[in-house]
């Protein structure tokens, strides 16, 4: 009995990193309870090496929106810095790979659910438009599925990296129990995806699917063009039609590509003008009009212009470029931790399917973060940030692992505690 109240904060971590997919609300008040669980129990907290210029972001985040003169209407940012406790919890709760397959399990259970939620969904939309004489596209373009979630995009950035997990998983573990389970689980959080129809997120996935297939069999990536050639001459459910769109616009619907490239004229007009400071944590979209030119299309009503749609410039355009560089720091020193482990661990080491989970998920978030400001997502930025936890146990794991056979009686750095 006394072992379950010892492992109460690990299981509170886990159900707060896996309810990422489920609701923003129960994560949150989880990761509350997790908190207060550790605190109590006295656990030693892990932190990763990213903290420092996780803590340049966040001030700068503050610095920007004091100088900006809007402090009220940022709160909500400042806000959002409690969904980055998510990466400390898990670094701190999760010791084993052994714990971090069973989140990975978790995952791949609640992106089931989701999926099949989602594809039910799609199934009464169709139905709809159908009935109703509409044209799919047109009339599903605008309200796609959304899952568990509240928006398409939210439900598509989070499929992404449950699929890459459950790649990783199937692809590159030693213990193959539980495999063909996680296969079958890959087919509807696959379909699902596919039917969100979001560009930036099937790019994002597609490279870092093929991160996995390289390093897994590299003589599988020639399937890879023949897949999306298949699927494509097929094209189910309009896949086609939107898979072009992002060349040209369909028939009957605005350029959002065009209106991404004005989105990014903005943001560097704002950048140019406040390269330091940016102008202020939730102020691109009240103040995006002051920074149009003359030789810029002029604001339309049917478009979006409550964030850049792109990462980079929007952190850029908003806190600066000294934060948004603070923050590509992080996630950039975080992939070489994970591929320096990696490239140090014997082939059959059972860290390395974690480490190649971390890396694609990073891959993912980075490309399709040039189309879209997915980073702000409290479900996406907690699922990425545990991921990212879940790649730092691998690489302690790792480093305990290398250092104990060079070292005989001297007492490995990150080997785990007997007691919590």
């Amino acid at each position: 009995m006394d072992l379950h109240r010892k492992d109460v904060p690990l299981y509170l971590v886990g159900a707060a990193a896996v309810t990422t997919l489920v609701s923003i609300r129960a994560f949150e008040i989880l990761m509350a309870a997790a908190l207060i669980a550790l605190i109590v129990a006295r656990w030693r907290w892990r932190v990763p090496p990213v903290w420092l210029p996780l803590a340049l972001f966040l001030l700068g985040t503050l610095v920007s929106l004091f100088v900006s003169g809007h402090v009220r209407e940022g709160l909500p940012q400042i806000r959002k810095f409690y969904v980055y406790l998510m990466l400390f919890l898990v670094t701190t709760a999760v010791r084993t790979v052994r714990e971090v397959r069973g989140l990975v399990i978790g995952w791949a259970l609640a992106a089931v659910l989701s999926s099949l939620w989602a594809l039910k969904q799609f199934i009464e939309k169709y139905r709809a438009a159908k009935l109703a004489h509409q044209n799919f596209y047109s009339s599903y373009v605008d309200a796609r599925i959304t899952g568990f979630m509240g928006h398409w995009m939210t439900l598509s950035g989070e499929l992404m990296m449950a699929l890459l997990v459950i790649g990783a998983l199937v692809f590159f573990a030693r213990n193959r129990a539980g495999i063909p389970w996680l296969i079958a689980a890959a087919l509807p959080v696959g379909a699902a995806l596919g039917l969100t129809w979001t560009r930036s997120m099937w790019l994002g996935a597609l490279c870092g699917a093929v991160y996995l297939i390289w390093f897994w069999k590299k003589w599988a990536l020639a399937a890879v063009p023949v897949a999306i050639a298949g699927l494509l001459l097929a094209n189910p459910l309009d896949i086609r039609e939107r898979a072009m769109s992002a060349l040209s616009p369909h028939e009957g619907q605005t350029d959002s590509n065009g209106h991404r490239a004005e989105l990014r004229r903005i943001g560097w007009e704002m950048i140019k003008a406040h390269p330091w400071l940016g102008v202020g944590p939730e102020q691109v979209w009240r103040q995006y009009q002051n920074y149009i030119r003359p030789d810029m299309p002029k604001p339309r009503d049917s478009e979006y212009y409550g964030h850049l749609e792109n990462d980079y410039v929007q952190y850029a355009a908003e806190r600066g470029v000294p934060t948004m560089l603070a923050l590509l720091w992080m996630i950039g020193w975080a992939l070489f931790d994970f591929a320096r482990a990696l490239h140090r661990l014997p082939q059959d080491a059972q860290e390395r399917w974690v480490l190649h989970a971390a890396i694609a998920v990073i891959v993912s978030v980075l490309v399709s973060g040039f189309y879209s400001w997915n980073l702000n997502n409290s479900e996406i930025l907690a699922l990425f940030l545990a991921v990212m936890g879940c790649g730092y146990v691998a690489t302690w794991r790792a480093e305990a692992s290398l250092e104990e056979p060079t070292a005989a009686g001297r007492t490995a750095r990150f080997v785990q505690p007997s007691a919590r």
